[in-house]
């Protein structure tokens, strides 16, 4: 059985929201949003909250598409943080996505937020060219035949690319982008030189990067990108940032992020 507090329990109710056996409600701990999740399915990670924050840039009441949107959680928080009049989730599995709208009407976003089930290939099919300021993803990582492989199809689907690869995700962000518009993307640095060199292939200019490390000291386990369409070049690469103290704590930047201090508990 779910634990649950009596606001969410009274949300849960009134909106005659199920919750399935194997499904647990996290609080995201940010201006009192919650999010969804199956226990034996892909579960979001700090990578989805840093490529949020990443985006900060992004200007209120302007359109955002995430793509790859799994459990939602950008999608939330992107609207609550940036005040945002229009968020489309693309997300390729059914589950994911019908999961996912069950956490967008536990936070009372369903005027802000929709989610489309479909391969982002087939996007056009349900939006306009052009019609997006921005563009924001968590990609899979690896490539169709690298790595070890999930024997969950869920979990294979998310981190591999399967059902599309890059190239397609950034081809069809151009398309839905308008003119300036821009795009966030995290990503392994493993995969840097194919991912800037298909933004650009795809006219969509490098113009912001910065590396993530999970220490001091070592090498880093993420990157996040802005690129813009169309833009000039020039690309600006942000100071590092660094997850954890050599002590297994939070750095301060990271609790920053996270809106919390050293004797909060931090969500992960």
């Amino acid at each position: 059985m779910i634990h649950i507090d009596n606001k969410i329990e009274n949300i849960i109710k009134n909106k005659k929201i199920d919750i399935k056996n194997n499904e647990k409600i996290d609080d995201l701990q940010y201006n009192g949003l919650y999010i969804i999740q199956d226990r034996n399915k892909f579960c979001f990670g700090i990578d989805s909250i840093l490529i949020t924050d990443f985006a900060k840039d992004i200007k209120k009441n302007t359109s955002l598409m995430d793509i790859g949107s799994g459990t939602g959680v950008i999608s939330i928080l992107c609207q609550k943080k940036y005040n945002l009049s229009n968020v489309v989730g693309v997300e390729i599995q059914k589950d994911m996505a019908e999961m996912s709208k069950r956490s967008i009407m536990l936070n009372n976003l369903e005027d802000n937020i929709s989610i489309l089930n479909c391969n982002i290939k087939d996007v056009l099919k349900y939006v306009n060219k052009n019609s997006f300021d921005y563009v924001i993803t968590n990609p899979p990582y690896k490539k169709k035949n690298e790595g070890i492989k999930n024997t969950s199809v869920n979990k294979l689907i998310s981190r591999h690319e399967i059902e599309c690869d890059l190239n397609d995700i950034l081809e069809n962000s151009y398309k839905v982008l308008k003119d300036n518009g821009s795009i966030y993307i995290v990503h392994r640095p493993e995969r840097l030189v194919d991912l800037l060199y298909q933004l650009r292939l795809c006219k969509l200019e490098p113009k912001k990067i910065r590396f993530v490390f999970s220490k001091y000291n070592e090498s880093p386990v993420l990157v996040l990108v802005k690129a813009t369409k169309n833009g000039g070049s020039f690309l600006k690469v942000d100071k590092n940032l660094v997850i954890y103290e050599e002590d297994g704590n939070y750095t301060d930047e990271i609790l920053e992020i996270y809106g919390k201090n050293h004797n909060s508990e931090v969500f992960e």
